[in-house]
């Protein structure tokens, strides 16, 4: 693993006017900062000819991509030195303690609700707190649902109080309410199959959990194909692997064309006992009851910070979470641990006093769980500029302790990507994955930006996630330190490199 470089290390640098000595945790001044360039002594960092713009040919040979090689080798003790502040050092629990004091002053937060707004106001004085450059907040427009009081109760064959969560974009109902009888589906196939029998009915969806990505079309559809057969309101079986008892939200989509129908989410246990009920041609009969209403789209803000870039700072390396979240639980895991790593990413970058060459931008987004409507918006605001984005990184899959990077880019970013992945053997955390598309940066990588997210156990995060159980007890500490060194390292030394990834 090699030795360790800890805060108040002495390193030696190569400048322009000679070697200079820096102090790892202590911030250069004067003519250190402005002519510091990050090369260790023997290695030469690959510098772009012409204008001083950052380019990639097309026609990268061998011997550039060695060169590459050495420059991001050189990095190692800059990388050792995030890790020991992060893990070890004084910065470690850091984004814990950060995160559990904005979700237990704050709770829960809505899009379209106060709690959100007042999140969005602490953030903000938090990131000018810290020092960090251009903060600033940026108008979005974003919808405003809420669930009001909701209930469902099983009538027949038993009485039985069951729980519930309305899907967020959901209509209500009437206030009696909506009785009727049940018809329990495992798939979509199944219902149309039934479409006679769905007419008047309330359908159930049983569907078997098979991953996330399969099995939250019918959360996001279940209304609509129930309405198109009929049904007068649908219950969907909660996206999840384990159930404690425990319904799960989400956004849900209508259609114009379709009549809109009521939607919730009901537990597993709920939706298999009441699967057991019908395969013995048992008659259900539930009564839903649900004062969910959508109001207009109301005002609110991306928050952006920054630490700008020395050496290119038009160009932008992004790292990323959404503040938002669902209104139960706390919205710590989902998606508070993204948002404080990349907060804690610019924190540890200043507080060992370093600057990158090009521009790293903190953006925490609003109205994710929305459908990226922050994330959209700022897209339309931005894309101007999208020649200058280098990388963009997104945290949207649990703090949990990560296995490695996901990335979506070229061969030729590739390839780098696994060479500054291999900086984090002290952390025995290397892997480069495919798919590093996130909801709030799947803009950018659809047209042609590299991008990246955090992989980790995705299966234990969909246990707590859109729950009453995403509380900051579901966190650790510890995952999260890593979690924060890993995203940093690789921010870093991207928005640092004399040159921006390649794209295809």
């Amino acid at each position: 693993m090699g030795q360790e470089v800890r805060p108040g290390v002495t390193l030696n640098f190569l400048t322009g006017a000679g070697t200079q000595k820096i102090i790892l945790g202590r911030k250069p001044t004067g003519k250190k900062m402005k002519f510091l360039i990050f090369t260790f002594v023997g290695v030469v960092h690959l510098l772009s000819p012409g204008s001083g713009h950052a380019t990639y040919k097309n026609a990268t040979c061998q011997r550039t991509f060695q060169k590459i090689q050495k420059e991001i080798a050189s990095y190692g003790d800059i990388a050792k030195a995030i890790i020991q502040l992060a893990v070890y050092g004084k910065a470690q629990n850091r984004s814990y303690d950060r995160l559990a004091l904005l979700v237990d002053t704050v709770g829960p937060r809505l899009s379209g609700s106060k709690n959100l707004e007042m999140a969005i106001q602490i953030m903000y004085q938090s990131l000018k707190d810290n020092d960090l450059e251009n903060v600033h907040l940026e108008p979005v427009k974003i919808p405003h649902w809420e669930r009001g009081e909701e209930s469902a109760v099983m009538l027949k064959p038993r009485f039985h109080e069951m729980a519930i969560l309305g899907l967020g974009s959901s209509i209500g109902t009437p206030s009696e309410g909506i009785t009727a009888e049940v018809l329990v589906v495992n798939s979509f196939d199944e219902l149309r199959r039934r479409a006679p029998e769905a007419k008047g009915k309330i359908v159930v969806y049983n569907q078997p959990y098979l991953n996330y990505s399969r099995t939250v079309q019918y959360r996001f559809q279940g209304a609509v194909e129930a309405a198109k057969v009929g049904a007068v309101a649908s219950l969907i079986r909660s996206v999840t692997p384990f159930s404690i008892y425990s319904p799960h939200t989400g956004i849900q989509k209508y259609q114009d064309d379709v009549p809109k129908i009521p939607a919730a989410c009901i537990t597993v246990e709920d939706a298999e006992m009441m699967s057991r009920m019908a395969s013995r041609g048992v008659k259900i009969i539930i009564r839903l009851k649900m004062g969910a209403r959508n109001y207009p789209d109301t005002d609110s803000f991306n928050i952006v910070a920054e630490i700008t870039g020395r050496k290119y700072p038009e160009q932008v390396v992004l790292v990323s979470g959404h503040l938002d979240s669902w209104d139960v639980g706390q919205g710590a895991m989902d998606d508070g641990g993204g948002a404080f790593i990349s907060w804690e990413a610019l924190s540890l970058i200043r507080d060992l006093g370093l600057r990158p060459k090009r521009t790293l931008r903190l953006v925490l987004w609003t109205a994710e769980e929305q459908g990226g409507i922050g994330a959209f918006q700022y897209y339309e605001l931005h894309k101007v500029n999208i020649s200058n984005y280098s990388l963009v990184m997104e945290s949207d899959a649990g703090t949990f302790l990560p296995t490695g990077l996901q990335f979506t880019g070229s061969d030729k970013a590739r390839a780098i990507m696994k060479e500054i992945m291999n900086l984090l053997q002290p952390l025995n955390i290397t892997q480069v994955l495919n798919h590093g598309e996130g909801e709030d940066i799947s803009l950018w990588i659809q047209a042609g930006v590299p991008g990246a997210s955090l992989l980790d156990d995705l299966y234990k995060y969909f246990f707590f996630h859109h729950s009453h159980g995403d509380t900051l007890t579901v966190m650790d500490p510890k995952e999260m330190n890593i979690a924060a060194a890993i995203w940093t390292v690789v921010s870093y030394v991207v928005a640092d490199l004399e040159e921006m990834l390649p794209r295809s």
